[in-house]
C-alpha cells in the first residue's frame, strides 16, 4: 500500500543497460522532505538510478519486483517529469550549443533538449521562465546562446530548466562538476535555498563535497550494492568511505560540510 509522502520506493529490481546486469535486486526508497544523497564511485550504477526514474531504462518484470513512483506502479513519462525536476550530467554535454538561455530554460516544459516548432509557450510561461532566471542570477542570459556560456552558467540554466514548471523533487547529478570554487559555492547555495522553499533533493554523486548540510540521508552504492544507507553521520565513517573507494581515506568535517582526504 502507497504512503502519502513516498515519492519513490523500488522493490527487488532487476536492471541491465544493455547486457550488463547493473542491479540484481535493489531495493530504495525516497520520500519528502528526506533530502537523500546516493554516493558512489564511477560504475556503481548511481546513472542507472536516474534512468530508472527519467523512464529510459525499466525493471526486468518478476514477481516480486515493484517499482512506485507518486504511488503509481505504471505512469505516464511526461507526466512524471513535471513532478521531478532532474539536471543530469550528461545533458550539460549534451545539449544543443546553438539554443538561447531562454529557450534551455522553457523547453523544461516539454522535458525536451532544446525547443521546437511544434511546441507553443503561454505569455504566463515566458514570463515564469523569465522570472527563475532571475532568481538564479541568469538573467541576462536570456538571448545569450548555450555555447557561449561558461560552465556555472550553463548549469544554471539547466537549474532554471529544471525548476520552471515547479517540481516538488530535485534530481541533481555530479551538480558542481567542472565548477571553480566560486561557482561552487554559489551553485550550492542556490541549491540549499530551494530546500529551504520545500523542494525535495535526491543528490546522486561521488564528490563528498557536494552533500550540503541540510541532507541528513545518505547511500553508500558501490558495483550495484547498497553497502549503507542511514543518517549522514553513522553513514560518512573513514571506514565506510575507504571501503567504498577501495583507498585509504582520511575525513574532515567542517560547518556541516564533509571532505575527503588521502588517508595515511
Amino acid at each position: 500500500m502507497w504512503r502519502s509522502g513516498l515519492i519513490l520506493e523500488i522493490k527487488n529490481a532487476q536492471v541491465y543497460r544493455g547486457d550488463t546486469c547493473v542491479f540484481e535486486r535493489l531495493s530504495f526508497v525516497l520520500e519528502e522532505d528526506h533530502h537523500t544523497a546516493i554516493l558512489g564511485p564511477n560504475g556503481a550504477g548511481k546513472s542507472t538510478i536516474l534512468k530508472l526514474l527519467a523512464g529510459e531504462v525499466h525493471a526486468v518484470p518478476n514477481d516480486d519486483t515493484s517499482i512506485r513512483l507518486f504511488g503509481e506502479t505504471r505512469w505516464n513519462v511526461w507526466e512524471v517529469r513535471k513532478r521531478l525536476g532532474m539536471v543530469s550530467h550528461d545533458l550539460q554535454h549534451h545539449y544543443m550549443e546553438q539554443v538561447t538561455g531562454l529557450k534551455v530554460v522553457l523547453s523544461g516544459y516539454y522535458a525536451s533538449v532544446g525547443t521546437y516548432g511544434h511546441q507553443d509557450f503561454t505569455y504566463a510561461q515566458i514570463a515564469r521562465a523569465r522570472a527563475v532566471m532571475e532568481d538564479l542570477g541568469i538573467g541576462k542570459m536570456t538571448d545569450r546562446r548555450y555555447a557561449d556560456m561558461s560552465t556555472g552558467e550553463q548549469r544554471r540554466c539547466l537549474l532554471a530548466r529544471a525548476l520552471v514548471h515547479g517540481p516538488s523533487v530535485l534530481v541533481l547529478d555530479e551538480p558542481t562538476s567542472g565548477l571553480d570554487l566560486t561557482a561552487t559555492f554559489h551553485y550550492l547555495d542556490l541549491v540549499r535555498g530551494y530546500m529551504r522553499k520545500g523542494k525535495t533533493i535526491l543528490l546522486v554523486t561521488h564528490h563528498i563535497h557536494e552533500i550540503p548540510p541540510e541532507i541528513r540521508r545518505v547511500v553508500l552504492l558501490k558495483r550495484g550494492n547498497i553497502l549503507e544507507d542511514g543518517e549522514k553521520k553513522a553513514v560518512l565513517t573513514e571506514k565506510n568511505l575507504s571501503h567504498l573507494f577501495d583507498c585509504p581515506v582520511t575525513l574532515v568535517c567542517a560547518n556541516g560540510w564533509y571532505q575527503a582526504f588521502p588517508g595515511g
